[in-house]
């Protein structure tokens, strides 16, 4: 797997791809909960990282902007969460960073 995560735009770019799969999304701010990151741009969500169900899968999630609740989901690894969340700190990108590391306790 490839990953990239970097400033680019005005915005914090994430992707992650392989053969099967490709996910990326760019983002303005990261909002913790206790078990999951919410990507905000232009103050809307625009997806989501979150654990599924309780289980040992991490999903990404992205939005789609149409009519509905439309959206797509793959899943990711812990370590790729774990490098956009800690670029999103560095950068000064998380809403709540006491949030952030109850996320980190919790989720990875």
């Amino acid at each position: 797997m490839r990953t990239t995560v970097t400033e680019h735009a005005g915005l914090l770019l994430a992707r992650i791809e392989d053969d099967e799969f490709v996910f990326e999304v760019n983002f303005e701010t990261i909002e913790p909960t206790d078990v999951t990151l919410r990507f905000r741009r232009d103050g809307e969500k625009v997806g989501s990282i979150y654990n599924d169900d309780g289980t040992g899968k991490t999903m990404a999630r992205l939005t789609t902007a149409r009519e509905g609740d439309d959206f797509i989901g793959v899943r990711v690894p812990k370590e790729f969460v774990s490098e956009v969340l800690t670029a999103a700190v560095e950068t000064g990108r998380v809403t709540d960073e006491s949030a952030a590391e109850g996320y980190r306790l919790r989720v990875l």
